[in-house]
């Protein structure tokens, strides 16, 4: 049996997907898989985050004979184990993995003003407490160099 190791399409019209398997080269298209190693997203706005592929076992089904087809090829030699853009690829899944901020977080409503002078009458009982234990240190200084 020749296996090849080629792109089996799913998902709607106008919206592709498609998913990297082993399969025997008389099955048709969409037909009977041996094994899945991956998956292809066209439609992926980072081009280098479109790709998601099984490399240990893509390895394994070359070493054992199949053919991968021209498209898969070039995703393989991208991707693959010793890919030229796995760097970029980790760069594009980091850039999609974080959270978007579609809008900025609402300014603070200002607070009534029947509360602001509850709220400036406390600190101003607190000032002079540590004034006053800052001016018993410093009488207590003197005293003791004296």
């Amino acid at each position: 049996m020749a296996v090849r190791i080629r792109m089996k399409k799913l998902g709607r019209s106008h919206r592709p997907f498609f998913r990297v398997c082993a399969m025997d080269q008389r099955s048709p298209r969409d037909g009977r898989v041996i094994e899945e190693l991956g998956y292809y997203d066209p439609m992926c706005p980072e081009t280098d985050a479109r790709v998601s592929l099984k490399s240990d076992r893509i390895d394994h089904w070359i070493s054992v004979g199949a053919q991968p087809s021209d498209k898969v090829a070039v995703l393989i030699k991208k991707y693959g184990t010793n890919g030229t853009h796995l760097e970029q690829q980790k760069a594009a899944l980091e850039r999609l993995g974080k959270r978007k901020q579609y809008t900025p977080a609402p300014p603070e409503a200002p607070k009534p003003k029947a509360e602001e002078p509850k709220a400036e009458a406390a600190p101003e009982s607190e000032e002079p407490k540590a004034e006053t234990a800052t001016d018993d240190a410093a009488a207590t200084e003197e005293a003791a160099s004296e």
